[in-house]
């Protein structure tokens, strides 16, 4: 965003005010716009980043940036640092090993059995990877029950 378009409209309506007096009274307008163009962009800026704040309180997961480079103001949204935190994924968890119990349909298991040993895997090694996947596409969709720690 340039702010030099906001500055340089309140320079002229500054002077444009001045208009209205003597030649003296428009040099000394038109001086005191010159003079305040710089604190008047910085006040841009300090609205622009109460704004970014308000607005970064809004959305929770992310926050809003506000820069200068030159004359311009540049707006930078990015994920809360919280948000960035690396939550483990299934091949990185480690821990002990729980005994499930699981009955399926008759139907199901021949299914199952079927898919395990096209992949070469046991039916229990085949079972513990659908799990695995279900859950992974569960926490990508950022559904319940997400697992943050191993």
């Amino acid at each position: 965003m340039d702010l030099n378009a906001y500055t340089t409209r309140l320079r002229d309506d500054l002077v444009a005010a001045a208009a209205l007096g003597d030649e003296k009274t428009q040099a000394t307008a038109a001086a005191l716009a010159a003079a305040t163009e710089n604190a008047a962009r910085l006040t841009l800026l300090a609205a622009l980043s109460e704004l970014a704040a308000e607005i970064s309180a809004t959305l929770g997961d992310r926050t809003v940036h506000v820069s200068v480079d030159g004359t311009d103001a540049r707006v930078d949204v990015r994920p809360n640092a919280s948000e960035e935190h690396h939550n483990p994924t299934f091949e990185e968890m480690t821990g002990d090993i729980s005994r499930v119990t699981l009955r399926l349909v008759e139907n199901i298991k021949s299914r199952a059995e079927e898919a395990a040993a096209q992949s070469g895997q046991s039916l229990n090694s085949w079972l513990s990877t659908a799990v695995q996947g279900a859950l992974r596409d569960q926490m990508r969709r950022g559904g319940a029950g997400r697992c943050d720690t191993p």
